[in-house]
């Protein structure tokens, strides 16, 4: 049964989907509650620790914040569980599964839910490209370490000064390693490569020994030698250079919006709460608890590497092999070590970034925003094969050719603007739907909620001018696209399936109207 159409323009755009449409197993979910507030908090550190720490760190110290990195992540952290909140309340009372673009096609509507695919791309597609770069200065310098030398003008992006250990300056054409790693798993994906939950705690497991390592080494190798490194945090907070963002509290405010990439990934803490034991108790403590856990790790982390290591070094892809190799040539096997764990938890993350940027697509193309070809499966994987050799092409190819900086900041960029949605629908939700239960309420509502969006759009603001530029254009790119070819192909609008047989849609003003305009509601 379908609504019947919407008039004007703002009621096309506010087209939303019943719950029931998105998931048709909401009863069967009560059944599997199983998930108690520790299930939570180690579910969430889990998804967080990954590229952000390996990765982005070293940027962050290095152009803008020095050793007062460590501010940054707290900044990042509290921003981060404004969101987190958000989210735990909308997990707890739409009963759908899914990313953000579930919750924006059920509650804003249907133009909100397009916004919201086109940043989810940069949150995982471009996220993607970010690790590879990560993953590929890790890779080469494990292979150098065993004696086998990658062209230094394969190791980085096209047009890139990079100076060599013997002081000469080249210029990069193509991150190489890279752009092989995502053609690779994108392949994998194809052939229809899942994760079980054995496999992702063994890669957990390896990531988390992997810093922890890193920390206690590195931290008994300071505290024999501190007077040989405490020099390397005078000052700790590096005077500022006059540009906006370098250095000082501007520079500990925009190099928060780069390690904010540390956090990408709490959000699934929000998605399971289906199947948390009590959700009005467990998410916030699964949430919270798991920022405050990868924070305390993440501050320790960078404590290590801007003592061990100057801060002005650290602009590198790999910024804790780049440390764990200054621990001394008596640690090398640790330093293999590391890299390999790195290697391996990178690849994960690689490999999850594509696989939900795949579905994402996958969900829009079902829904009619997106050409059916991302939603065509693979006749004998059953795996949406033509979509993930799309997305593996230009996950490769942004990892290839571009700068780990700009894509880092695109994605931070993306995920924040993403994440100020989340927290506007929680308003939008109590304002136009207070009856609805809620398993879990966002605290001190709306003073939460608005310090989420306002916090968020404070940290984008703090990038560089071209990623804004940038940013700016491929929103209204989106815009464009959405009026020229979404909104013309939209399943919902067309009238298929907006109420899924025998449910009653969730939202009263949902409802089928009969010709003298009054609701349809079946018993």
């Amino acid at each position: 049964m379908a609504s019947a159409a919407p008039r004007g323009l703002l009621g096309r755009i506010m087209m939303r989907k019943s719950v029931a449409q998105i998931q048709q197993e909401t009863a069967s979910s009560e059944l599997k509650r199983t998930l108690g507030p520790w299930n939570l908090v180690f579910l969430g550190i889990g998804c967080i620790i990954g590229a952000g720490i390996f990765v982005r760190t070293g940027n962050a110290a290095a152009l803008h914040a020095g050793p007062a990195v460590l501010l940054s992540f707290v900044i990042a952290g509290i921003v981060c569980g404004f969101a987190g909140l958000c989210y735990a309340e909308l997990a707890s009372t739409l009963p759908v599964s899914g990313s953000a673009y579930t919750y924006s096609y059920t509650t804003i509507g249907e133009f909100a839910a397009w916004i919201m695919g086109a940043l989810l791309l940069l949150e995982y597609g471009l996220a993607a490209s970010v690790v590879s770069v990560g993953w590929s200065g890790y890779m080469v310098s494990l292979l150098s370490d065993i004696g086998i030398h990658v062209p230094d003008a394969l190791t980085g992006p096209y047009g890139h000064p990079k100076e060599l250990a013997d002081g000469t300056v080249i210029t990069t054409i193509f991150n190489l390693p890279a752009f092989l790693v995502c053609l690779a798993l994108a392949l994998l994906l194809v052939v229809g490569v899942s994760e079980s939950a054995k496999f992702n705690n063994v890669i957990v497991a390896i990531k988390v020994t992997v810093l922890a390592a890193f920390i206690l080494v590195g931290g008994f190798i300071l505290i024999q030698n501190y007077d040989q490194f405490a020099h390397n945090w005078q000052p700790f907070i590096p005077e500022p250079t006059g540009e906006k963002g370098e250095f000082g509290w501007s520079g500990i405010l925009r190099a928060a919006s780069i390690v904010f990439f540390a956090y990408i990934g709490f959000e699934a803490v929000s998605t399971a709460g289906q199947e948390a034991k009590n959700p009005a108790k467990d998410m916030p403590v699964g949430i919270i608890g798991s920022l405050v856990v990868c924070t305390v790790i993440y501050i320790l982390v960078s404590i290590v590497l801007t003592l061990i290591v100057p801060y002005t070094e650290l602009n590198v892809p790999d910024p804790v092999a780049v440390a764990v190799d200054a621990f001394g040539p008596q640690w090398g096997w640790l330093a293999k070590t590391i890299k390999v764990g790195a290697i391996i938890g990178l690849t994960s993350v690689i490999l999850v970034l594509m696989y939900g940027q795949t579905r994402i697509f996958y969900t829009m193309a079902r829904d009619g925003l997106l050409p059916k070809v991302f939603s065509t499966v693979h006749p004998k994987f059953r795996t949406p094969w033509i979509n993930t050799i799309l997305v593996g092409i230009a996950v490769a190819t942004a990892g290839g050719f571009f700068d780990i900086n700009f894509l880092g900041d695109a994605t931070s960029v993306g995920t924040l603007a993403a994440f100020g949605i989340v927290c506007l629908t929680v308003i939008w939700l109590r304002r136009t739907h207070p009856e609805l239960p809620r398993g879990y309420r966002v605290p001190l509502y709306p003073v939460l909620p608005a310090l989420g969006i306002i916090s968020c759009f404070a940290l984008i603001f703090t990038v560089e001018a071209r990623v804004l530029v940038f940013f700016a254009w491929y929103v209204v790119g989106a815009i464009v696209l959405y009026f020229l070819y979404g909104m013309r192909n939209s399943e919902l609008a067309k009238g298929h399936l907006v109420v899924a047989d025998a449910e009653t849609p969730y939202f009263p003003e949902d409802a089928p109207r009969d010709e003298s305009g009054k609701p349809v509601i079946r018993p």
